[in-house]
């Protein structure tokens, strides 16, 4: 007889039984790394809620043009990889138009899916390539949306059903008993819709709908430093509850510089990039404010955590709206401010990339005041985090249990040291002044990361030769 059998069954009948089991190591969690958060006013799209884009997403398609909704596009910009983005708001009004039948009476609504002062035009008309009807929705002179419909008594049925199969951009409500062709009209515009509001409710809302995301970098679309005070208390909250975001905002110039960078001490906060400085690209565009913002932020969330930003060029600009002496440099660092300076070559870059922690807790040493070690060992918890959660009740609590944690944890760690990352000599171990008991295990890691090169001393020893013959 032969068959299958748990571990502690007793078979009945004699025979051979078998089991199999993992005798490898736990997968180990990968880096999560590029990944932007964004949150902004649009003038049409999804609202309050978290919609996922990359690169080659169509944002002014999605959320229309002319409010914020180039955060986004700034954050891919400064090199993320993916994002997820909420349209805070509340209120507003959708875009309408009456559309007629061929008797002048009324034969329904057309009417957007999303409030906002888009402004749409409409046209109905016979289809030039086949013996449909043609619904056509135009954002200015470009085409936005084409359904077509079957002509005939029931067009106002038609078009209500073409557009729910095949938008979700615009419904068309019939009028009671309409029936009969529409009428075709020419880029008739619609009855503009209003943009909806926002205020700290609604981003606290927003930034609510992004914690069931991972992410790296978040910024928003304002410059208010209620809504930043904001956003630096959600992140300290997520951080608690397990995630390891960062957050990244900027002034106005016309904030006085004073007032800036006593802004930015105040938040002294690791998760809290404040960039202080703005600059501009070469068609006279400036970039503060929350542009910088997204911009910088698309940045520190895409490099990697072997890397600094110190001295890192920032793409696409080409001067500093306001030049800072060395002494207000040296200040605004002294604050925890990033600042943006040129180099030899008249480039803009990132005089320093550090964050806005001045004073570090009795918990925290020097290290968490740098971009790229918050970030190493940021990614040092997530992968840790993501790895040993995989035997979380799947390992009993005992040595060999232990032992099975400890090596998973230091095998991220041995890949980090690879990927210089993490120095030699970090490691993981079994908490020695908290022994395990009952379901629970305590560990402890001794963690060597790195840091960049950023200052250089040279001595340079000269010495007078009386003698100035050459041999």
């Amino acid at each position: 007889m032969a068959g299958t059998f748990t571990i502690g069954e007793t078979k009945v009948r004699p025979g051979v039984y078998h089991r199999y089991e993992n005798a490898g190591n736990v997968s180990l969690a990968g880096a999560i790394n590029g990944i932007g958060a964004g949150v902004f006013q649009a003038n049409w799209g999804p609202m309050n809620e978290v919609v996922e884009l990359e690169p080659s997403s169509k944002v002014n398609q999605i959320f229309g043009s002319g409010k914020t909704e180039d955060l986004i596009t700034e954050m891919f910009n400064g090199g993320i990889t993916s994002g997820f983005f909420v349209r805070a708001g509340t209120g507003g009004t959708v875009p309408t138009i009456t559309l007629k039948n061929a008797e002048e009476a009324d034969a329904g609504t057309l009417q957007g899916a999303y409030v906002g002062d888009r402004a749409f035009t409409v046209t109905i008309r016979d289809s030039i390539t086949s013996d449909e009807r043609e619904c056509i929705v135009y954002d200015g002179t470009t085409e936005f949306l084409k359904v077509t419909f079957a002509p005939g008594e029931d067009e106002p049925a038609a078009l209500q059903a073409a557009l729910a199969a095949q938008s979700q951009d615009f419904i068309f409500i019939p009028a009671e008993s309409a029936v009969g062709p529409l009428k075709d009209v020419l880029q008739s515009p619609f009855t503009p819709g209003t943009n909806p509001t926002a205020s700290a409710t609604e981003y606290s809302n927003a930034f609510d709908a992004l914690e069931a995301h991972t992410w790296n970098v978040l910024c928003v679309d304002t410059e208010d430093s209620a809504i930043h005070n904001l956003l630096a208390s959600y992140l300290d909250r997520i951080y608690g509850a397990g995630a390891y975001p960062m957050g990244c905002v900027a002034p106005l110039t016309s904030t006085p510089l004073d007032t800036r960078m006593t802004n930015a001490a105040a938040f002294n906060n690791e998760k809290v990039v404040y960039v202080l400085n703005s600059a501009k690209d070469a068609t006279g565009k400036v970039y503060e404010g929350y542009r910088l913002a997204a911009r910088i932020g698309g940045m520190v969330a895409a490099i990697a955590s072997n890397q600094s930003l110190t001295h890192e060029v920032v793409s696409q600009m080409t001067d500093l709206v306001e030049s800072l002496t060395n002494t207000q440099v040296i200040n605004a660092l002294k604050k925890g401010c990033l600042v943006l300076t040129k180099n030899e070559s008249g480039q803009v870059w990132i005089e320093q990339g550090i964050n806005t922690l001045i004073t570090p807790s009795g918990e925290q040493d020097e290290g968490w005041k740098k971009i790229r070690r918050v970030k190493t060992r940021f990614e040092l918890m997530q992968r840790v985090d993501d790895t040993t959660e995989k035997l979380i009740g799947k390992v009993d609590n005992d040595t060999d249990g232990r032992a099975t944690i400890v090596a998973a944890g230091n095998g991220v760690i041995k890949t980090m040291i690879g990927e210089k990352k993490l120095l030699t000599g970090t490691q993981m171990m079994e908490d020695a002044n908290n022994p395990a008991q009952g379901d629970s295990a305590w560990f402890v890691f001794e963690v060597y990361d790195k840091d960049s090169v950023e200052k250089a001393y040279m001595t340079y020893r000269f010495r007078f030769a009386a003698d100035t013959s050459e041999a």
